[in-house]
């Protein structure tokens, strides 16, 4: 990935924690938008798309679509949808996919394509297919303590040039240094 504008690096403390630095990143989104979180097992990633929903005003519990594979959430309350808004989030699995072949099938770069956002759990299969773009949101369990989450931000292009001082300021409470 050539990593044009920068990574942001954050410490979460928490689940809740998580929840409202991805609820904060998600006012950023933009319809097309694809956001591969990668991370180990219990890493977080359900509950940092947990977060992304709520950031989005889904009010429906998001549960991990491992064996569904794709969930689609309306996004926003009642009446007509904001012109260039988001209008739609799809919370992917590919968990249970190896071949690129089979995470093909799934469009979901045609998904977003109107009004969408994807979040793609386990993300780095998908990176040659959609990675161009793409946000990658890297999660991690801290050594020193379990509850606490390392997560680093960062573009795979300068697809997000224009937004990357929105997502540090967006971002900036949970940011460490170093």
């Amino acid at each position: 990935m050539g990593h044009v504008t920068g990574t942001v690096r954050l410490m979460t403390r928490g689940p809740a924690d998580t929840q409202a630095a991805a609820a904060s990143l998600a006012g950023l989104a933009t319809p097309g938008d694809i956001v591969l979180l990668v991370g180990d097992l219990g890493a977080g990633k359900t509950t940092f798309a947990q977060g992304f929903g709520a950031g989005l005003g889904i009010e429906e519990p998001m549960t991990s679509p491992t064996f569904t594979l794709v969930r689609q959430y309306a996004v926003g309350g009642p009446g007509a949808p904001v012109p260039g808004a988001v209008r739609t989030l799809f919370h992917a699995d590919l968990y249970r996919l190896d071949h690129l072949r089979e995470i093909a099938d799934l469009g979901l770069g045609e998904l977003v394509e109107d009004g969408g956002v994807a979040l793609v759990e386990w993300g780095d299969a998908a990176e040659p297919l959609l990675g161009r773009g793409s946000l990658h949101v890297g999660l991690a369990v801290s050594e020193s303590d379990e509850d606490c989450r390392l997560i680093v931000v960062e573009p795979s292009d300068d697809a997000w040039l224009t937004r990357w001082g929105a997502v540090r300021e967006a971002l900036g409470a949970w940011e460490v240094t170093g």
